[in-house]
């Protein structure tokens, strides 16, 4: 078996009716890792679907195989994407990444000026978010909306989170910012043009040296 069998796709109404069974993995892959995620109803999940909002992987033969959705927070400045779910059956084909990837672009497409952000324990999903331009931030760098929090109470570790006034907890908070990405890659645009230019004074002052030798001659 390998990713090829697989297609990932934008979810949309026809695939309501996975919406149980993906929120039934959700909550075991949860319970088997001993953390917490904030918790979802298939009408939830569902609606996702039907919004345009969530990336699922189906086997060639139609079997559900990895779903995750999108999350707006702060009126749309923050974005996370959650929910990264694979079925068991699936694993270890590269499923999470591939599906992290579609997952994230569609959140580029829809909100362009958004951060994008999470909250992870896992060291996979940690590498993968890295290679999509993600850093490790501090907790007071994400959103600050009361609605994303209170996912946070049906996770083992919430009480660790509250003792500590939310500034950290178990999970890794990383971010992706658009705007410092923008800067980065306009900082080594000019760093390369600066090269070029200098490549090309130091060629034409070659050029000059060479003809007043052959001039000499």
């Amino acid at each position: 078996m390998t990713i090829q069998d697989f297609d990932i796709i934008v979810a949309s109404a026809q695939h309501a009716d996975f919406a149980t069974v993906i929120c039934d993995e959700m909550a075991e892959s949860a319970k088997a890792r001993g953390t917490g995620i904030a918790q979802r109803s298939p009408e939830y999940v569902a609606n996702k679907m039907l919004e345009g909002k969530a990336v699922i992987a189906l086997h060639k033969d139609g079997t559900w195989a990895g779903f995750c959705y999108i999350e707006t927070w702060s009126h749309g400045d923050f974005v996370a994407n959650s929910g990264l779910v694979v079925s068991p059956v699936f694993r270890k084909v590269g499923l999470a990444k591939a599906i992290k990837k579609e997952i994230f672009k569609l959140s580029r497409k829809k909100y362009p000026n958004a951060k994008i952000f999470g909250l992870t324990t896992g060291l996979a999903v940690m590498k993968i978010n890295s290679e999509l331009g993600y850093e490790p931030v501090t907790y007071s760098e994400l959103t600050q909306d009361e609605d994303f929090w209170k996912g946070c109470k049906s996770c083992v570790n919430y009480d660790i989170l509250m003792s500590k006034n939310r500034k950290n907890c178990m999970c890794t908070a990383m971010l992706f910012d658009p705007e410092e990405v923008q800067k980065q890659y306009e900082e080594k645009m000019k760093k390369i043009t600066h090269k070029a230019t200098l490549l090309e004074r130091i060629e034409a002052a070659i050029k000059r040296r060479m003809e007043k030798l052959v001039a000499v001659h």
